[in-house]
């Protein structure tokens, strides 16, 4: 009992390789989850629409995938490390790389008609809902 910790369970989580690696390393970790972009996703009896902020992406670089009712989203940002000379970078905040998201829609999607439109940093997907198959009753005789 004499090595018993208080667990704070709104704190950071506890790593029992601290006091193992202290004062030569630590584990680096990693975040659980990629960076997200914001979405709106509005629907009527026809259709769902969705709105996302993608901002400074080329649409070439943005990529959509349906798959029944699951919709993926990707996008690729890129960084230019161009300078020029007698410049020297004093603070860089826009972030590079691969960002994704995926969801889950209430009905299958009509992959055929689905569209998709990019305009000023907004993806706007306009994802129809497939028909119902309706079921035909049989008689038995």
């Amino acid at each position: 009992m004499a090595n018993m910790t208080r667990h704070d369970p709104f704190g950071a989580e506890i790593d029992p390789f601290d006091d193992l690696f202290r004062g030569f390393f630590r584990p680096v970790r990693m975040d659980r989850e990629l960076p997200q972009f914001k979405m709106d996703v509005t629907e009527n009896e026809k259709a769902y629409t969705v709105h996302a902020d993608l901002p400074g992406i080329k649409k070439e670089d943005i990529h959509v995938s349906i798959e029944g009712n699951t919709v993926a989203i990707s996008a690729e940002t890129r960084s230019d490390s161009e300078q020029k000379e007698g410049e020297k970078l004093l603070k860089r905040e826009r972030s590079y790389g691969k960002i994704y998201r995926s969801f889950a829609l209430g009905s299958d999607i009509d992959e055929g008609t689905a569209s998709a439109k990019y305009n000023a940093g907004v993806l706007e997907l306009v994802l129809p809902k497939k028909v119902a198959a309706t079921s035909k009753r049989l008689a038995v005789e």
